[in-house]
């Protein structure tokens, strides 16, 4: 796909699309699009305004998706080089010098999206690569600029650029991943002293859960001498900081994915973890065979793939939050520690909570049937016999902290929505 150039502010013309309504959000859905020239193809750079003349700024079209317009500037020029250039050292002047993060990790977000009003494009920094990935074929079409302008800013030579793994679905276009000449396959980067190793190819995202780094180290401190399950534990960033940092007795990753246990395991080699074991499995099914066993741990990390992409998977998604949940909750010793996540955006904070409390309430000591409890997502929503006949007395549970993603992963106050991961640490009685 061809790529474009960043600066447009020369073009003599540039096509105007009328919207119903302005926006407090950089974001527009088609059903909010009133009238668009005929000859506006995917990804252009459009003038945004009001039918009765009122100038709202500048964006990136597509025709194709229901998230139709992503704005780029409310000015009343379009965004020339001098803008990108200041917006991309505000990003990278966040995590250098604000957060100061290259003094504990290489490997951290330079680019979240509407964070650094930029919709559509994710860049995370491993090492010496930048890793990209596009939401959006106008963010898509200029990431290869967007990288070469960037790295002379993070002291970095290659880069990766892949599209999101639904752009196909959600924005119609697909590519191959694409790469800087001579850009490696692999690299090894640094959290807090732990190696792990990154490969683009087979990796999920950009490669790796940057997001998660504020996580891994607060669990990390709560693992000295203790047993500790990683659920859905992908390429082993908890497992491996639980046993590195943490010192754990024994830890155990489990994941279905077999190449991120491939990594997970030379990850483990990298930083000699000796007391880290990997086991490819379904989560529910590993979490039902140490319920019928009686295995218990001090401390359990759920940390699921995303379960609700669009609305339509709402209902779905939450009642498979709950039953990870559920089972998790019931292999936590007494006075163990839980930490449970959701990276779905569509699911709100304050429903995640709910569930979560709900699951304590279902999750016992005692192996319960799962035909029956499956699919409760709260006491009401059981029969008075099922009630009844699966009644378990409720746990204690205190929440020791609530988090996100960790703050190179910024949140623009415009867009709330985008705070996509929550997380919770509760200590179960």
């Amino acid at each position: 796909m061809q790529q474009r150039e960043l600066d447009e502010s020369a073009r003599s013309e540039i096509p105007l699309v009328v919207v119903k309504s302005p926006s407090r959000q950089p974001l527009y859905y088609r059903k909010r699009i009133a009238t668009v020239p005929k000859n506006v193809q995917p990804g252009d750079l459009v003038s945004v305004g009001l039918g009765n003349g009122t100038h709202l700024g500048y964006g990136i079209y597509n025709p194709r998706a229901e998230l139709a317009l992503r704005m780029l500037t409310p000015d009343a020029l379009p965004p020339g080089n001098e803008e990108w250039t200041q917006r991309l050292q505000t990003a990278v002047e966040l995590r250098r010098s604000t957060l100061q993060l290259d003094d504990q990790t290489d490997a951290y977000r330079v680019i979240h999206a509407e964070g650094d009003r930029l919709s559509g494009l994710v860049v995370d920094r491993y090492a010496d690569i930048l890793s990209a990935e596009a939401f959006s074929i106008g963010m898509y079409q200029r990431a290869q600029a967007v990288l070469e302008r960037l790295a002379p800013m993070c002291g970095t030579r290659h880069w990766v650029l892949r599209c999101a793994p639904f752009s196909a679905d959600q924005e119609g276009f697909w590519c191959e991943t694409v790469t800087s000449p001579d850009c490696p396959d692999d690299v090894t980067v640094k959290e807090a002293g732990t190696r792990f190793l990154i490969r683009f190819r087979e990796g999920h995202k950009t490669g790796f859960f940057c997001d998660q780094r504020d996580n891994r180290l607060a669990i990390a401190s709560l693992c000295r001498g203790k047993s500790v399950l990683d659920l859905c534990c992908y390429t082993g960033g908890f497992s491996i900081q639980a046993a590195t940092l943490g010192k754990a007795a024994e830890v155990t990753g489990v994941d279905l994915d077999e190449e991120a246990l491939v990594i997970a395991r030379k990850n483990a080699n990298l930083n000699q973890s000796r007391v880290v074991k990997f086991v490819q499995a379904d989560a529910f099914a590993y979490m039902r065979d140490m319920q019928r066993n009686g295995k218990l741990y001090d401390v359990v990390v759920l940390d699921p793939p995303k379960l609700i992409r669009h609305r339509g998977e709402m209902e779905e998604g939450t009642k498979i939050h709950f039953d990870l949940n559920r089972l998790a909750m019931s292999l936590v010793k007494p006075g163990g520690v839980i930490l449970t996540c959701t990276c779905s955006g569509l699911l709100l904070e304050e429903s995640f909570h709910r569930l979560v409390f709900a699951a304590a309430r279902h999750s016992g000591r005692t192996p319960v049937t799962a035909e029956v409890t499956d699919r409760e997502t709260d006491d009401e929503s059981a029969s008075a016999e099922s009630r009844e006949r699966t009644y378990i007395p409720p746990r204690p549970v205190q929440i020791l902290r609530k988090s996100g993603a960790a703050p190179d992963h910024p949140v623009a106050a415009e867009t709330p929505e985008s705070d996509y991961l929550k997380a919770l640490l509760l200590r179960m009685g």
